[in-house]
């Protein structure tokens, strides 16, 4: 079983920051080094070392650009984002903004589109199968966003080469070092943004970066726009959540298994990091395994037994964790019955309606509650009779097991043996 991870993006998500992140986490530079070389891409080198980020000290990677001066590697201080060669080049401004587009730059200048790429991404013997799915998958989300930004279908969007060269170097080193770490579920935090505008190709663009804003509709990622002005997120970053996160939301209460810190480019009042933690198992430290459930309660009078019987069994099969009733006098001395009702605050608005719908209720309390639970896994066990279900639960020392009471009952009808019989028979073959 993979891993889960937690992107932590309150200066925003580049995929320089990314990578950087994920190799301080432990991915092997090394077996990096190697399947990026198979890409047989040329114009590059690579650099990874350490920043220090208003204090923090960071991992950084960096691809540096052939036609870079000796000084100036792909980040400039005066640059427009982390990552200023992640968008195309205007050659009036080494350092203009825009991720794409169609113009042709003179002879030496080659346009790489998802036709191009793709098999590029699927020749390179080095990159295991899952990190070629899903570089392949980020690089086409993220020509579908761009794409709708500029009325152009997705294989009709060309990469320039300096933007097409960091971009296909950022999304398969972020791939790869996430399959060397086994890292199967991405978590991420909203995505903290600038604002104002930045220079691309064509002129002015305002933060998000259109594409960027786009990879976050497409994909519903949360954003947070702050008072920082310029792009703290962009397009490659942007798309490696899109493409590649879970849509989950973090644990109320989680364990750090390990910390990655990345370093931006740029330097804020802020510390400019991503940081990426390894969720750590919670069972693994601890044998008390505690969740939080809804209880919605109500007092109930003039239903019959059978609407109450009704209501419980549409309850239980709506997702209910537990139905019961209990007798009680209500003013007047009028007999009645109390309801409680377990379950998940995500299938809470549904069970309402359906007390409401099916009993003479008019009113509910809810509350949320923690409680203990014992961890459980379920068995089957081989009787003389047949195949019966079992429960088993554990609390550190402490193992119970049971018999579920349908598998029994179906076992017992089949066999036309007494329920009672087949429970001895099972509960003797309790593991």
């Amino acid at each position: 079983m993979g891993k889960t991870a937690y992107f932590e993006c309150y200066s925003g998500i580049s995929g320089d920051m990314t990578v950087a992140a994920l190799l301080d986490l432990g991915a092997d530079a090394q077996k990096l080094q190697t399947a990026l070389a198979s890409l047989h891409l040329d114009g590059y080198t690579l650099h990874m070392g350490r920043a220090n980020k208003n204090g923090v000290e960071a991992a950084d990677f960096d691809v540096i650009l052939e036609h870079d001066h000796p000084h100036e590697h792909h980040h400039h201080e005066e640059g427009h984002h982390h990552h200023d060669h992640e968008h195309c080049h205007d050659h009036a401004d080494e350092h203009a903004h825009c991720h794409s587009h169609e113009h042709i730059h003179g002879a030496g200048h080659v346009h790489r589109g998802l036709k191009e790429i793709l098999p590029m991404i699927d020749g390179a013997e080095a990159v295991s199968p899952r990190a070629k799915e899903m570089a392949k998958k980020v690089f086409t989300v993220l020509a579908q966003a761009e794409g709708k930004v500029h009325g152009k279908a997705p294989e009709e969007v060309h990469f320039h080469e300096v933007g097409a060269v960091d971009s296909i170097v950022d999304i398969v080193a972020a791939c790869v070092c996430l399959d060397d770490l086994d890292i199967d579920t991405i978590i991420a935090s909203p995505l903290f943004e600038g604002r104002g505008w930045v220079k691309c190709q064509h002129g002015m663009v305002p933060v998000p970066a259109p594409a960027t804003l786009e990879l976050a509709r497409q994909a519903g990622l949360s954003l947070t726009i702050t008072d920082v002005q310029g792009e703290m997120v962009t397009p490659t970053g942007a798309a490696i959540l899109a493409a590649l996160g879970s849509g989950e939301e973090l644990p109320k209460t989680f364990m750090v298994e390990k910390i990655g810190l990345g370093a931006g480019k740029k330097d804020f009042a802020h510390a400019n990091v991503l940081r990426i933690m390894l969720l750590g198992d919670s069972k693994k430290k601890t044998d008390v395994l505690m969740d939080t459930v809804c209880v919605l309660e109500t007092n109930i009078d003039d239903c019959t037994g059978e609407q109450l019987a009704y209501c419980r069994e549409q309850l239980m099969q709506a997702g209910a964790l537990d139905v019961s009733f209990f007798p009680l006098f209500m003013k007047k001395g009028r007999p009645a019955y109390g309801l409680v009702v377990l379950c998940h605050e995500e299938s809470e608005k549904h069970l309402v309606r359906i007390i409401f719908r099916e009993t003479t209720a008019v009113g509910l309390r809810r509350r949320v509650q923690e409680r203990h639970v014992m961890q459980r896994k379920f068995c089957d066990v081989r009787t003389e009779y047949g195949t019966v279900r079992m429960k088993i639960c554990q609390y550190g020392d402490i193992k119970k097991s049971y018999v579920e009471y349908e598998s029994a009952a179906e076992l017992a009808r089949k066999s036309a043996r007494a329920l009672d019989e087949i429970y001895r028979k099972a509960s003797e073959k309790m593991p």
